[in-house]
């Protein structure tokens, strides 16, 4: 038996059409949603990903603005920057591509970014309805991730989800989604000792470490939902956490890297701005 392969390209061009019509509906109201992008220097992986994210909002009918900052931007003309975008009505989303530049104060500039806008769900205040369970916008990885066990059919309640990876962008707002929805969740990290023991038993397993090979068929539970939101380069391929060749064998359902949890970020994006600009409508 092999597992059946949780297809990320496909389900995103179905929620970007979905998207599209929501767009055009808001556009018959004379409303046209706006995304803007805040790029700092010449990251090429941040570049790249600017360019894609600007692709999906031309498919989506999403109006896009990217401010591309010097790599010696100062910290007080990047809030500046970020400050204009917030006051600015045509835009109803706000993403600040990370990492920005060592010299810079991440915190601070996500901070400039207001909560409604903050489409990428990174503010503490955005983080903080998460945890207490309120409304509120969702970070896009940990969305995308559970459309994708959606995907599988399993149904979560009373089911055990691991999740390897405390970061605040993936890790941990992964986590408290999985919660939400009724399972019993464990978290691993680099200090957790025999990862192995705990990875058996997942009935959903959540990689988000950025490590190739991480996670091995040996340490999959039989018929489990795998999904690898991890990201690394090994010979100038882009590669998951999970080895795909033993795993594959084992699992139930399996999200692959690439075509897995890359497209969902990016198509879960443009779900969040057009929900803003809708909302915005509604007041």
């Amino acid at each position: 038996m092999s597992a059946i392969i949780l297809d990320g390209k496909k389900l995103a061009a179905k929620l970007e059409e979905e998207t599209l019509g929501r767009v055009m509906q808001l556009k018959e109201k004379g409303i046209t949603p706006g995304l803007a992008f805040i790029l700092v220097g010449e990251d090429p992986a941040s570049v790249v990903y600017v360019r894609s994210k600007n692709k999906a909002c031309e498919r989506c009918g999403i109006r896009s603005v990217t401010c591309h900052l010097p790599e010696d931007v100062t910290q007080e003309e990047l809030e500046e920057t970020l400050h204009k975008l917030a006051d600015d009505p045509e835009v109803h989303g706000m993403l600040l591509q990370l990492p920005i530049p060592a010299h810079l104060d991440e915190a601070r500039a996500i901070a400039c970014i207001p909560p409604h806008k903050d489409v990428d769900g990174f503010h503490h205040v955005n983080a903080g309805t998460l945890v207490n369970g309120a409304p509120g916008i969702r970070a896009c990885t940990p969305l995308g991730i559970m459309d994708l066990v959606k995907l599988s059919g399993v149904e979560t309640r009373g089911k055990h989800a691991v999740v390897i990876g405390r970061s605040a962008i993936v890790g941990k707002p992964a986590a408290l989604l999985l919660l939400e929805a009724d399972c019993t969740v464990t978290i691993c990290h680099s200090k957790t000792k025999d990862l192995s023991f705990y990875t058996r038993q997942a009935d959903i397993l959540v990689s988000a470490v950025g490590k190739a090979g991480l996670i091995t068929g040996d340490m999959v539970k039989p018929g489990a939902v795998v999904i690898d939101a991890g990201i690394a380069r090994v010979d100038g391929k882009v590669v998951g956490d999970v080895d795909r060749a033993s795993t594959e064998p084992v699992a139930g359902w399996l999200s692959p890297v690439p075509g897995g949890c890359g497209p969902m970020t990016i198509a879960e994006l443009m779900v969040n701005t057009v929900s803003i600009a809708e909302a915005d409508y509604a007041e």
